[in-house]
């Protein structure tokens, strides 16, 4: 798993978003980006997560903000956990898992004494040259947004 740093340039990619829209890094061009990886739609963590940057989406557009989820889900599981929480943000679904493999988020976890590979819940804070910026690997689900804009 290579860890990419404060400073890389943040891998490009394209990937569908939940409504089967492509989209690439290159979009999001002059703008900044949190793009952050979770485990797996509508499951608790990554519902308090999603939902913390969604309800604080205003501040940040107001500081030149876009966000992008995403996960290993298919689109009709990015839809329907769009759909429930009314996330005003994209979520990608990288079932083929490319842009997971490209910021090195996908590896061995633990959970209950359990080893198996999954997602790990990173944020890539990407600038407006598509510089990586702040890496956040340890990510407080529930004040994730203050983590961020710290």
């Amino acid at each position: 798993m290579t860890q990419l740093k404060i400073g890389d340039k943040a891998p490009d990619f394209t990937a569908k978003d939940e409504q089967g829209n492509t989209v690439t890094l290159s979009d999001y061009k002059g703008k900044k980006l949190v793009l952050f990886f979770y485990p797996k739609a509508s499951t608790p963590g990554c519902t308090a997560e999603a939902c913390n940057l969604s309800e604080n989406y205003e501040r940040f557009k107001a500081l030149g903000y876009d966000i992008l989820g995403v996960s290993a889900d298919s689109e009709k599981r990015q839809s329907n956990f769009k759909n429930k929480y009314d996330f005003p943000y994209p979520l990608l679904a990288d079932e083929d898992k490319q842009v997971i493999n490209a910021y090195g988020v996908w590896g061995p976890k633990k959970f209950m004494g359990r080893e198996y590979d999954g997602i790990h819940r990173t944020t890539f804070i990407i600038d407006e040259n598509g510089i990586i910026e702040d890496v956040i690997l340890k990510v407080k689900t529930k004040a994730h947004t203050d983590q961020i804009l710290a």
